[in-house]
């Protein structure tokens, strides 16, 4: 330790001068070093009004992510060069400085900093960190300044954070949305094409297969029924007509006395013979003769019918045969020869005229009951045979297209089961975008009306009273410290480099030999003013320092006024 002190006395000068040095350097560094004055705005993240378990927000990012998306988008270029011309920042930067330069340096002057709490997850139940606030502050060297530009910073992210979530809620809806009327029109177009394929599939279709099979069953056993029915009414139509081919239509009508009763077209017949035998005797003027014609006339207008040239020619044939036999009986000149002979003449006359007239059928209704009842009978067995008939052929058609569509079942269902589960896919999936769409919409809703989470504003910008840097005190702390550590490593250092021999320690290792005797220093007058001088300088320096160290105290920690109370306070003096 000796070695020491009378080291450090001898490099007092070098220590002391660096010390002062780098005090100096410390002490003009904390005053002249301009102040900078930091705005701070506390934002407060707050949760949605409306339960969660009611309404969904479509905003699904943690506090964090978001809070870091806006503040990248808060500090682009064009946002941070308006707030810089705005608020005229950086006058000297802007002379000579490229505006990517200016915004670098305002970025470097902005904080953000997010506060984290402990807390519950809801969904998994155990404890992680949540961020519950986040801090905008802003650096400069006026403080009003400072102050503003805080303030519009902390509207840009208030501002930018309602407008994110607003159209992030509205981009998803618009995207489901969108996404809902695609779906819409795909299944527009497959019903389209499920239309089309059950107009080509015919009733084939898989799904109607038992329906078909019912059907093809059913009809078979209608066609059974019908051949049965056919069966049934072909033997009565045998019997029916083997029953009428044994009876006459034209069978004479009896009456009660016994008498046949004739009908017009017998009457008919019999008047026309009588007025040809009448006509061999009379005159056409005759009133018999002229009688009989407008009978006749009557007659046949109620029948229907006219003269009929085979009738008059079978009555000539038989007025000649009676003429031949009464010829050769009575003779040619007989009375009823030649009457005879006149009404061959007179029906050979009808028979010419009656050849040039167009005859006309008529058809002959039957008189018989029995024969009217057997042919209604078999008119009506006739006519259920046709329509029997005509179900068969619809029955067996109907089979044919039964039969078709199982055959053709099998074949088409791969694809109509492909277009049905696209179908059910599509619908399903439709049905999910429906009902997100209708949260989406509530979700919407909730961000529009500010009910949703929300950043809030709990400690808006101040004005800062106390520069934020430099600290003065630290520096001047480590100044002084750098100070008494400059000292001593300079003195050190010039004493290591330094190869005098100054002690007899350091002769003995030099030479190996001991001195016979050490001969002290022995100052003089003027060595003594030296000291003198020197101890007033130290004596000087040190009450200048401790002077100094109270004015810094005064200017940068506390008040001396205020200091001296509180240590009275203290010491219970007041």
């Amino acid at each position: 330790m000796k070695d020491y002190i009378t080291a450090f006395h001898r490099r007092r000068k070098l220590v002391l001068l660096t010390s002062l040095g780098l005090l100096m350097a410390s002490l003009l560094l904390a005053f002249f070093w301009p102040p900078t004055y930091k705005s701070t705005a506390t934002i407060l993240i707050e949760e949605q009004e409306i339960p969660s378990d009611l309404v969904r927000s479509t905003i699904t990012s943690y506090a964090d992510q978001r809070i870091e998306t806006i503040k990248q988008q808060v500090m682009s270029r064009t946002t941070l060069w308006k707030v810089v011309e705005q608020f005229n920042l950086y006058q000297d930067l802007r002379k000579n400085t490229p505006a990517e330069e200016i915004v670098k340096r305002f970025i470097k002057d902005i904080e953000v900093e997010v506060i984290s709490a402990d807390v519950v997850d809801k969904r998994t139940q155990h404890a992680t960190k949540a961020t519950i606030a986040f801090t905008v502050s802003y650096q400069n060297r006026t403080p009003e300044l400072a102050q503003k530009v805080a303030n519009e910073l902390t509207s840009l992210f208030l501002g930018e954070n309602l407008k994110s979530r607003e159209r992030q809620a509205q981009e998803a809806t618009s995207f489901l949305q969108q996404e809902a009327e695609n779906l819409a029109r795909h299944i527009k177009e497959i019903d389209e094409r499920i239309a089309s394929f059950k107009h080509r599939a015919k009733g084939a279709l898989p799904e109607l297969m038992p329906l078909n099979q019912q059907l093809l069953n059913q009809a078979e056993r209608e066609s059974m029924d019908v051949d049965q029915q056919i069966r049934s009414l072909e033997e009565r139509k045998t019997y029916l007509e083997g029953e009428l081919a044994t009876v006459k239509p034209n069978t004479p009508i009896l009456s009660v006395t016994g008498e046949r009763i004739l009908d017009s077209t017998e009457r008919l017949r019999a008047l026309r013979a009588e007025y040809a035998g009448a006509t061999a005797n009379l005159s056409p003027e005759h009133p018999d003769i002229v009688k009989m014609k407008q009978e006749i006339e009557a007659l046949e207008k109620e029948a229907g019918e006219t003269s009929d040239a085979d009738e008059a020619s079978k009555r000539l044939t038989e007025a000649r045969t009676a003429l031949a036999a009464d010829s050769e009986r009575l003779g040619p000149e007989h009375p009823d020869v030649l009457q005879a002979r006149r009404k061959i003449a007179r029906l050979e006359q009808e028979v010419s005229r009656l050849g040039s007239v167009p005859r006309k059928v008529v058809n002959q209704r039957p008189e018989n009951p029995a024969y009217i009842n057997l042919q209604a009978q078999l008119n009506s067995v006739t006519s259920s045979l046709e329509a029997l008939r005509n179900t068969r052929t619809d029955i067996k058609r109907r089979l044919q297209g039964y039969a078709t569509r199982l055959e053709r079942g099998p074949e088409i269902e791969p694809e109509y089961l492909v277009l049905m589960r696209d179908r059910d896919t599509s619908g399903q999936k439709y049905q999910e975008i429906r009902s997100r769409l209708l949260e989406a919409k509530v979700s919407e809703g909730l961000e529009v009306q500010r009910k949703g989470e929300r950043f809030s504003l709990i400690d808006p910008p101040s004005l800062p009273e106390k520069p934020y840097k430099p600290n003065r005190f630290a520096i001047v702390l480590l100044g002084f410290l750098l100070a008494v550590g400059g000292g001593i490593g300079v003195g050190a250092a010039a004493e290591a480099l330094d190869h005098s021999i100054r002690t007899p320690e350091q002769l003995v290792a030099l030479t190996q030999q001991f001195p016979l005797a050490v001969i002290p220093f022995m100052p003089n007058e003027e060595d003594l003013s030296h000291v003198k001088l020197r101890r007033r300088v130290v004596q000087t320096a040190g009450v200048g320092m401790v002077a100094t160290a109270i004015v810094l105290v005064h200017v940068f920690v506390t008040p001396l006024d205020v200091l001296w109370f509180s240590a009275l306070r203290r010491f219970g003096v007041e």
